[in-house]
């Protein structure tokens, strides 16, 4: 049976995913100013060290027992491995890129999990969404477009950005694919155990690159991945309890506080300057997204008001 849906209070639930985007933000810019220190090892320092804030999270609130029970570790090994792989390639984009760049082009994530839904679920998406996936995509290839000189120069001559603009869309289909296989495990499982369980494989799965190029970091290296794997699984936490308090429509929108906030962190921490065409492609696909979700939220009111004035058979 589906879990009971808490209550709601949206004051609350936007506040939680505002600290959330900001935690995850120092949890990025600690993993960017990591230099040097190879893809797997973030993900593994990423997530083996989230699990101690997870625990004391399911202690807190009683649930330490209950947060490894499961009724689908299929499901959880597959949403394991596809997120996996989008952390691993998101890291790689981050070491890659400006913070602000990374960040504006994995607001494409939600673009994608409308065409997943859609191809895979069979979900009906109507005019209106797909038009805005397409304006969204528009905007993701403006911001690359600086970066593919690939098409010009050929692979030899590819740079490291045009690599990682090239991973972080990579990226965003796997972040896309491991929202689509959350969205069946939340109809029977707690998102504690989801969260728990995740940071379990993913940090199982990047212990398994070491045979591939682990480094010994620095003291200052070994804080920050510490820092930012308790950053991670503290960022999870209000997130998750974000949506416990309000509905996703509501508190999605204030993840696109995200980009300004990176865009300061990237200028005064890591002197990055965004360019004409990121702040361009930037606008486009937050604008998009924020169609998609306006118009989720329509079609959930829609539904909500359908099934009131129906009669019960």
């Amino acid at each position: 049976m589906p879990l009971p849906m808490p209550s709601q209070n949206a004051m609350t639930g936007i506040s939680f995913k505002l600290a959330s985007v900001c935690v995850f933000l120092a949890m990025a810019t600690l993993l960017k100013a990591s230099e040097g220190v190879p893809s797997g090892q973030l993900v593994f320092f990423r997530s083996f060290f989230a699990i101690v804030p997870i625990l004391v999270y399911l202690i807190y609130r009683r649930e330490l027992i209950v947060g490894f029970q499961t009724k689908h570790p299929l499901g959880h090994l597959w949403r394991g491995v596809v997120g996996t792989g989008g952390m691993m390639t998101g890291f790689f984009a981050v070491t890659q890129l400006p913070l602000p760049e990374t960040i504006a082009i994995q607001y494409a994530t939600p673009l994608l999990i409308v065409v997943l839904s859609a191809v895979f679920y069979h979900e009906q998406v109507r005019l209106y969404r797909w038009s805005a996936v397409l304006v969204g995509l528009v905007g993701v290839i403006i911001i690359m477009w600086p970066r593919l000189t690939v098409f010009s120069g050929g692979m030899e001559n590819m740079s490291g950005a045009t690599l990682g603009a090239i991973v972080a869309l990579i990226s965003c289909f796997f972040a896309a694919t491991a929202m689509v296989l959350v969205r069946r495990l939340v109809e029977t499982e707690r998102s504690a155990t989801i969260v728990l369980y995740f940071s379990i494989t993913s940090s199982i799965f990047g212990l398994c690159t070491l045979p591939f190029g682990w480094v010994m970091p620095t003291p200052e290296q070994f804080a920050m991945l510490i820092g930012a794997g308790i950053f991670g699984g503290i960022a999870q936490i209000l997130l998750t309890e974000s949506y416990r308090h309000a509905d996703m429509s509501v508190v999605a929108p204030f993840e696109y506080a995200s980009l300004i906030l990176s865009i300061a962190v990237g200028y005064f921490l890591f002197r990055d300057i965004p360019t004409v065409e990121m702040l361009i492609g930037g606008v486009i696909v937050v604008g998009s997204g924020l169609f998609i979700i306006f118009r989720e939220h329509r079609l959930g009111l829609e539904r909500r008001k359908a099934s009131e004035v129906s009669p019960p058979t």
